[in-house]
């Protein structure tokens, strides 16, 4: 049940926000501060995926751990952001996205002063599970916020100027830690959070206040949700890095049983953690389901790319700018992809987008060696270009089709569709690099590019669907 706010223009929340604000966004003035203050908290959460990664031989170093045992400084993050999306939207929903964000923030910036603090491997794991709980806080309510920011018809512009702060901070992640490794030790990496995060936490208030639901947060239902997308992870993990398969496949049978009498049990709820009552809601399911498939191909074609590269006799340098025209035209076009998403449809728009971007990783996977840097520039380009067109009409319908009141799901959903997409596309490429090892590193990226391609081409006839509901 929800609370049924007055009609009132002069009616107001906790806060001073009147309702009118919530109804077609905040005014200017303040949606401007609010877009400063959300900007910053999303950049945080989404530098610290990525920013230890470059860190992980100094922290295996100075904590007398093996190269293997520092990946958890990685995973730990990584695993708690997405066991902990679903029930923190529900929580949203509940207690209100600001509050969510709010605490999340909070959480997070423990987490970050934690880290920087550890001297084991296991107090920086359960440090890392702390930052990783508070920026799912802040992720699974993230583009709710985006809908009560922004007015009904400049949703679209709300979605891209997300979908850019979201692709710089991701870009810019190696960069920043490669920076401030060379003026200070690794606990930096955590502990400049502080600061920043002061500064945002200051700034949260601007952040509209929304309704609030009656219904009571369902703790057994979060713990099947942990215990579904934890086992899930971990097996496909071991599938990919080389661990015991056995234990990998019992892991995934366990994981697949447990989410089959999860989803069961969501089915009989009026307002499950595991919205499965908006897949009932056909653009909403397209959506999710291009998404995942969108990730899947992005992540796969991420991750293969250096060993492309670096196989065919580049350096770390080399690599890292070569691959810049991605992130730089994603950065480029997603302004530009959600003011039209505000007047294409988003099956339209995002069919372009992803079909421009299947064909640039088709390009990509038939590069010739010894190619001229332009040559690789325009095909990466294209596929920054391309994905950037998709995200953000995409991540405006699949929010946009859920209830106002369901936000805070659609936003978690949006957020666990990513992840997953991610995860699964890191794990095929493991799996195809084991599958190819005799034919070499170089064959090994070249076949994953073009599965991702195609990937990308199943997520294009997906998205296309969404024109026919």
């Amino acid at each position: 049940m929800w609370r049924i706010l007055p009609s009132a223009a002069s009616a107001e929340l906790p806060g001073g926000v009147a309702v009118s604000d919530l109804t077609d966004g905040l005014p200017p003035d303040r949606r401007r501060w609010a877009i400063l203050a959300q900007g910053l908290v999303i950049t945080l959460a989404v530098l610290d995926g990525s920013i230890a990664n470059i860190a992980l031989p100094s922290i295996a170093v100075d904590l007398n751990i093996s190269a293997a045992d520092s990946i958890w400084v990685v995973n730990a993050y990584q695993m708690a952001v997405t066991v902990a999306l679903l029930p923190m939207a529900s929580l949203g929903d509940i207690y209100g996205y600001r509050t969510v964000y709010k605490w999340g923030l909070v959480l997070f910036l423990l987490g970050s002063l934690a880290c920087g603090l550890s001297d084991t491997l296991t107090m920086l794991t359960l440090s890392r599970v702390a930052q990783g709980f508070g920026a799912a806080g802040v992720m699974s309510v993230n583009t709710a916020l985006v809908r009560f920011i922004f007015p009904r018809a400049q949703l679209g512009r709300g979605m891209g100027i997300n979908g850019l702060v979201v692709s710089v901070s991701s870009a810019a992640g190696p960069s920043i830690a490669a920076g401030i490794l060379s003026i200070g030790p690794w606990p930096w990496l955590f502990l400049v959070n502080i600061p920043l995060g002061l500064v945002a936490l200051a700034m949260v208030r601007t952040l509209p206040v929304t309704p609030h639901a009656t219904y009571r947060f369902d703790w057994g239902s979060a713990a099947m949700n942990a215990a579904t997308f934890g086992l899930v992870i971990l097996a496909l993990d071991g599938f990919g890095h080389g661990g015991s398969r056995l234990l990998a496949l019992g892991l995934l049978v366990l994981g697949v049983a447990v989410g089959f009498v999860f989803v069961r049990s969501q089915l009989r709820q009026a307002s499950p953690i595991l919205p499965v009552d908006l897949f009932r809601i056909p653009a909403f399911a397209l959506s999710v389901l291009t998404s995942v498939c969108s990730f899947i191909a992005a992540s796969m074609a991420a991750v293969s790319l250096p060993f492309l590269f670096e196989a065919r006799g580049l350096g770390t340098l080399a690599t890292g700018l070569l691959i810049t025209p991605w992130p730089l035209m994603a950065g480029l076009v997603a302004p530009l992809a959600g003011r039209l998403s505000d007047r294409v449809p988003a099956g339209k728009l995002g069919g372009i987008g992803l079909a421009v971007m299947a064909l640039g990783l088709g390009a990509v996977s038939l590069v010739p060696a010894g190619a001229a840097w332009w040559d690789v520039a325009w095909r990466l380009g294209m596929c920054g270009a391309g994905f950037a067109l998709f995200q953000s009409p995409n991540n405006r319908l699949l929010i946009a089709s859920a209830p106002r009141e369901r936000s805070g799901a659609g936003s978690g959903m949006l957020s666990t569709a990513r992840l997953l997409g991610q995860t699964l596309g890191a794990a095929s490429v493991a799996l195809v690099f084991g599958l190819t090892a005799a034919m070499g590193v170089e064959a090994g990226a070249e076949i994953t590019i073009t599965l991702a391609a195609g990937f990308a081409v199943l997520a294009t006839l997906v998205s296309v669907l969404r024109l026919r509901v």
